[in-house]
C-alpha cells in the first residue's frame, strides 16, 4: 500500500470510527471516551494488560451469577485479534484512544450493564461466545502482513464489534423484563450485526490464508538468492499449508 494510499485509508477510518462512536453514544446515552474504564484502559501498554483490566470487571460480572468460564474464554482471542489489528492500523489513528481500547471500553461497559440484570446474562454470554469463534479463526493470522483489501476488512470489523456492544448494551438497559432479555441474541438488529460480522472475519481470514500462500511461495522461489536452506522453506511452507487447511476447517488448529 502506497504511503498517499495509507494515509487515505487511514483518514477514512477515523471518520467512519468517528461516526460509530456518536452511534454507539445515541444508543446508549453514554460518552464511551469519557468512562473511567476507558482511562485504565488507556494506559494498557500490552494484551495482558488490557486482559487484567477486563477479568476486574468479569469477575464483577460472575459474582452475580454460577460460576462460568465462558466468558474467560471469549476474552483471550477477541483481546489478542483486536489489539493486533490495532497495531496494523496505527495506535491511535488520530484518535484520542486507540480503537481497540475503546472496544475494550465498550466490552466492559456491557459486563457492567447486565451485571444487576440477571435474566439477560446467559443471552450475553451466547452473544460473546459468538463473537469469539469468530476471532479464534483470525488468531493465527495477527502476523500475517496486510494488503490494503485486508487493512480495510480490519476497519469494518472494529466498527461491526463496536456495533454489536452498542447494540447490546441498549437493548439490556432498556429490556428489564425476562421475556424480553431472553430474546436478546434474537433481536433482528444484533442478530444480523453479528451474521456481518461472521462474514467480516471469514473474509479476512481467506486473506490472510491466500497472503500466507503468497509469502511462501515467495521465500521457496527465492530462497537460492536469499541463502535459505531448503529445510526452512519447506518448514515455512508446511506450515502455511497448515494454517490454510485450519481455515478451510473453521479456524480449528491442525
Amino acid at each position: 500500500m502506497s504511503t498517499l494510499l495509507a494515509a487515505a485509508s487511514l483518514l477514512n477510518f477515523q471518520s467512519i470510527f468517528h461516526a460509530s462512536l456518536k452511534a454507539y453514544e445515541k444508543r446508549t446515552k453514554k460518552d464511551l471516551l469519557a468512562h473511567p474504564l476507558a482511562a485504565r484502559l488507556h494506559g494498557c501498554n500490552s494484551p495482558a494488560d488490557i486482559l487484567a483490566v477486563l477479568q476486574d470487571q468479569v469477575q464483577e460480572f460472575e459474582q452475580s451469577r454460577s460460576v462460568d468460564d465462558r466468558l474467560t474464554k471469549w476474552l483471550d482471542p477477541t483481546v489478542n485479534v483486536l489489539y493486533a489489528f490495532s497495531a496494523t492500523l496505527g495506535e491511535g489513528v488520530g484518535l484520542v484512544f486507540s480503537p481497540a481500547k475503546v472496544i475494550f471500553a465498550g466490552a466492559g461497559v456491557l459486563l457492567l450493564a447486565a451485571k444487576d440484570v440477571r435474566e439477560s446474562q446467559d443471552a450475553l454470554v451466547d452473544v460473546f461466545e459468538r463473537v469469539e469463534n469468530f476471532f479464534k479463526r483470525l488468531e493465527t493470522y495477527t502476523e500475517v502482513p496486510p494488503t490494503a483489501a485486508m487493512t480495510d476488512i480490519i476497519m469494518k470489523i472494529m466498527v461491526e464489534v463496536l456495533g454489536i456492544l452498542a447494540i447490546s448494551t441498549k437493548e439490556i438497559k432498556q429490556g428489564r423484563t425476562k421475556k424480553y432479555l431472553k430474546k436478546l441474541a434474537g433481536r433482528t438488529e444484533l442478530d444480523d450485526a453479528l451474521k456481518r460480522l461472521d462474514k467480516l472475519t471469514q473474509e479476512e481470514a481467506r486473506m490472510a490464508a491466500a497472503q500466507l500462500l503468497k509469502i511462501a511461495h515467495n521465500a521457496a522461489t527465492g530462497a537460492p538468492k536469499m541463502g535459505l536452506s531448503t529445510g526452512s522453506v519447506n518448514k515455512s511452507q508446511h506450515r502455511t499449508r497448515c494454517l490454510c487447511l485450519s481455515q478451510a476447517n473453521g479456524g480449528v488448529a491442525l
